[in-house]
């Protein structure tokens, strides 16, 4: 336990190492410098989720990284293991992204403002018309040309069996028109959720980053079906085929 409580302290030195680098992004954004804000925000995340992992001296193997399209928005959708998901795609993927996150990562210290600055979208699932403004508004970004990340399993595994894929999330891409670039997470829940709550270091994590699917060539059966088919596409680069 005190081995958890000394990693949290770590965690929390690294948001404070960044937090003057929040008031520079806020001005760019407010000074309407669109390309230089992305950016600037993009690699401090990107620096902090490298930071966490880092400091559990996390094993990460990331495979497929030659799937990525080249250019152009595109919606990252993965399954859902663990709290350190979001650092390890901010890490290990090179592409300026938002997340859809559970409206309570809004209220963190720290974490909550500079998920802000990225675009990340924050869902009340208990709340159904908020849900569906935060698809209309992540369908909106991703038009404009900035990718996003969604879990539609709603909630983690904690390293159990993937929970029920929900259909309402791939609207984010047959509604924007941009590719599906199906994520496959294994590993991350033995850092803490599947270890009794408690950090544990050293961890082996695999990343799969499948072939991306172009929605626009997707007949209607296909898109009614999607939801499914991405999942299985996920779950075939987990154990026991992710069940």
């Amino acid at each position: 336990m005190i081995k958890t409580f000394l990693w949290i302290f770590q965690l929390f030195a690294f948001l404070l190492v960044s937090e003057p680098k929040i008031h520079v992004a806020i001005k760019m954004r407010k000074e309407g410098k669109t390309e230089e804000h992305m950016w600037y925000s993009y690699k401090t995340v990107r620096w902090w989720g490298g930071k966490v992992l880092s400091s559990l001296k996390a094993d990460i193997t990331v495979h497929g990284t030659e799937n990525l399209p080249k250019s152009g928005a595109m919606l990252f959708v993965s399954n859902h293991q663990s709290n350190f998901d979001i650092p390890l795609l901010l890490s290990e993927i090179d592409i300026p992204k938002g997340f859809i996150a559970k409206k309570e990562l809004e209220k963190v210290p720290f974490i909550g403002r500079w998920m802000k600055e990225i675009n990340c979208l924050f869902m009340d699932r208990d709340d159904m018309k908020q849900s569906a403004r935060i698809i209309v508004d992540g369908i909106k970004l991703l038009k404009g040309g900035y990718s996003m990340v969604v879990f539609p399993e709603g909630t983690r595994s904690k390293g159990g069996a993937m929970g029920e894929f929900k259909a309402g999330s791939f609207k984010l891409a047959t509604k924007s028109g941009v590719p599906i670039v199906p994520l496959t997470i294994d590993g991350t829940s033995r850092l803490l959720e599947g270890n009794k709550g408690r950090i544990s270091k050293g961890e082996k994590i695999d990343l799969y980053i499948h072939k991306p699917i172009d929605v626009k060539s997707l007949s209607k059966e296909e898109i009614a079906n999607l939801h499914n088919d991405v999942k299985n596409i996920i779950a075939s680069k987990l154990p026991n085929t992710g069940q």
